[in-house]
């Protein structure tokens, strides 16, 4: 079966992005939590006998309801011992809710229809954040007999929505002596240096400092002392355009190539079977000009397949360009990942290579 050559090549239009989804305040982070508890209600599907700490935690929970239970009598089949995880959100206060994700830690087949009993999440600190309890939801499920069974999805875990609520919260402080730092998502020194320049600009006095490629920092003007929340507010609406890194990903299962917007190819001629790649460099001279002065560089790109025609791309030294004339001549996959490599050894793709 002859497989088909896909290339998406991306936009070269630029545009800018506000500053609050390109950046984010430094001192201003989200906690994990972690804790253990036990789902019961389930149908048959929870953890063995072998799993003994699931059944020890039920004898706890039941003697703490003022019920001895001996261990020999505790059966699991409808309860499961599992592990919850969770973000605490910055700035969150005490009694405000919110999501956990619940998982088997034994040998429970499905925790579809089970009720997550009270438990304790805890930082890394091991103090005791949060609580967490209620009905779990379950995108799977697990059924059959020993005739066979199904199973859809990953029945043995779970979200509690809204499931867990605060207990100690921790102030945080995005101000530290008077200033703000910015953290760039992305690392660039070229965005940095766009960031310090749009809020320096926008607010009329050098204010910002781009101190390295992740961070740009911000002194708080005297008009915002007893209201930097304001202050932040105007900076993240700011708009800045982000510079991209040249870069090509490649699939190779699927046969998939993405292309940046800013790859280029220099001069170099490459064979590979019976298709003949090369890319040059012509000059010109400009209309007007003294011709032994002033010259225009035109690049090309041109293909040959054996036994076929030449075909020139115009203008270059774009990589899509490279691309195009490979999908006319019917390429498989295989040709242009493996040609994408070869430019990238020698030197002529200027570009990130990734593979995937």
């Amino acid at each position: 079966m002859r497989l088909t050559l896909v290339c998406c090549c991306l936009l070269s239009l630029a545009h800018a992005e506000r500053l609050k989804d390109l950046t984010r305040l430094e001192g201003e982070r989200a906690e994990q939590l972690v804790g253990y508890g036990v789902v019961i209600g389930l149908a048959g599907t929870g953890d063995s006998d072998k799993t003994f700490f699931a059944q020890k935690s039920i004898v706890q929970a039941m003697a703490a309801l003022g019920l001895t239970i001996p261990n020999a009598q505790v059966k699991l089949k409808n309860v499961a011992a599992v592990l919850v995880t969770g973000e605490l959100p910055p700035y969150a206060r005490r009694g405000q809710r919110f999501d956990v994700k619940v998982s088997s830690v034994g040998d429970a087949k499905s925790l579809h229809g089970g009720t997550l009993l009270f438990a304790a999440l805890k930082d890394n600190h091991s103090e005791t954040r949060a609580t967490a309890q209620g009905a779990l939801l379950v995108g799977g499920y697990s059924v059959g007999g020993r005739g066979g069974g199904e199973t859809k999805n990953h029945p043995t875990v779970g979200i509690l929505p809204d499931g867990a609520q605060v207990q100690v919260a921790r102030p945080h402080s995005v101000l530290q002596g008077g200033v703000v730092r910015l953290l760039l998502q992305d690392p660039d020194h070229t965005t940095a240096g766009r960031v310090a320049m749009v809020i320096n600009m926008n607010l009329g006095e050098p204010l910002a400092t781009a101190l390295d490629a992740g961070a740009v920092e911000v002194k708080l003007p005297a008009l915002y002392k007893e209201d930097p929340v304001a202050f932040i507010g105007i900076i993240e609406r700011l708009e800045v355009t982000p510079d991209v890194e040249a870069r090509v990903v490649i699939n190779e299962r699927t046969g998939t190539v993405v292309i940046g917007q800013d790859v280029r190819i220099a001069p170099a001629a490459i064979a590979h079977g019976s298709l003949i790649i090369r890319t040059q460099r012509k000059e010109k001279a400009v209309p007007g000009v003294i011709a032994e002065t002033v010259k225009e560089m035109n690049e090309e790109v041109g293909v040959q397949e054996k036994g076929g025609p030449i075909m020139l791309v115009r203008p270059g030294p774009r990589l899509g360009d490279l691309v195009n004339a490979l999908n006319q001549l019917g390429a498989q996959p295989r040709d242009l990942i493996s040609i994408l490599k070869a430019l990238k050894e020698a030197g002529a793709l200027r570009a990130k290579l990734e593979v995937i």
